[in-house]
């Protein structure tokens, strides 16, 4: 991220005599939208993963055709969702960069949120589709080829490893590159699987360890999708961060505040992982300096709960949008 900007928008009137007249006045502090310099990174490390993935993808088609496994199947049918998925991922992280405009006023940060929500609903169709076909399997044992099976397994074992590599050395609170990192790791989890049911049909000649560990690896890839899903979705839907409750901040910062009588209309809610943003009104003594209690606010949001970008609405009498208001104000 880059630095922080603070900008007041204030009218030309005197602060006190601006209250007194209006009742109300806004202040909002901004965060700059900016990409960080870790964007180009992560769009280079996804790139590189989507040219990895892709051959690899190849691969075991080829591989689980001569085969017959599923193990292999399932795997490919997984890197072609991981390879659209890094495609998005790729998109995202370029929409992200562009600068806001008077349309997108927040430019696109929410693009690689959208993105991961997206991967998320793919990866969890994939999991589901290796555990109706294992199931079928199961039931409809078909021969396999060993030999084949465990070469290309390794292959894509070894292509994982490396494309876990080139991903996981960005930006963990990055949802867009979560959801790559989370496809990846299904993929290599499939590729052992792959592996061990090979060894096993080799010296054993139980061809239902194909589906079986196929749907052991589905049911991992499942929850992992799930938890994608849920992460992402949450910011889409502007739920509060995990970690903040909107009743206990109103309710708090009258304490830590001398001037401020009252917090409500509060919302607080993510732009963006990391991003957290709060609105409210605050009802301040009549004679209160409002920028000095506009300052002691933002001081405490930022000390007491990491929020940087806040909107305030003072007021002195009685809520412009009393309608609206809470019969208690604090909550």
């Amino acid at each position: 991220m880059g630095k922080h900007h603070h900008h007041h928008h204030e009218d030309h009137a005197p602060a006190d005599d601006h209250a007194r007249v209006h009742g109300h006045r806004h202040d909002h502090t901004f965060i700059d939208h900016h990409h960080g310099p870790g964007d180009g990174s992560s769009g280079r490390r996804l790139t590189q993963a989507l040219f990895v993935v892709a051959l690899v993808m190849v691969a075991e088609v080829v591989g689980g055709l001569i085969s017959g496994s599923l193990a292999l199947l399932a795997d490919a049918a997984h890197m072609a969702t991981d390879a659209f998925a890094l495609a998005l991922a790729v998109v995202a992280v370029r929409l992200k960069a562009k600068s806001p405009g008077p349309r997108h006023t927040f430019g696109f940060r929410r693009a690689p949120v959208l993105a991961a929500f997206v991967n998320g609903i793919l990866l969890f169709g994939v999991a589901l589709w290796i555990v109706v076909e294992a199931a079928d399997r199961f039931m409809n044992p078909q021969p396999i080829l060993a030999g084949p099976m465990l070469a290309i397994a390794i292959v894509g074992l070894v292509a994982n490893l490396f494309t876990l590599w080139l991903l996981h050395g960005g930006d963990s609170h990055d949802l867009n590159l979560r959801g790559a990192l989370l496809h990846v790791l299904g993929d290599l989890l499939g590729s052992v699987a792959a592996i061990v049911a090979a060894i096993m049909i080799w010296f054993t000649g139980w061809t239902p360890a194909d589906p079986v560990l196929s749907v052991l690896v589905a049911l991992l890839v499942l929850g992992a999708a799930w938890r994608l899903i849920r992460s992402s979705a949450l910011i889409l839907l502007e739920s509060a961060p995990g970690d903040l409750d909107g009743e206990t901040i109103a309710a708090e910062m009258p304490r830590h505040v001398a001037a401020l009588q009252s917090v409500h209309h509060l919302h607080v809610w993510s732009l963006a992982p990391k991003e957290v943003m709060l609105t409210c009104h605050a009802r301040i003594d009549a004679v209160a300096d409002s920028d000095a209690v506009l300052a002691e606010m933002r001081l405490v949001l930022r000390d007491r709960w990491a929020i940087d970008h806040v909107t305030i609405e003072i007021e002195r009498e009685r809520c412009a949008d009393h309608d609206a208001c809470p019969v208690n104000p604090a909550a």
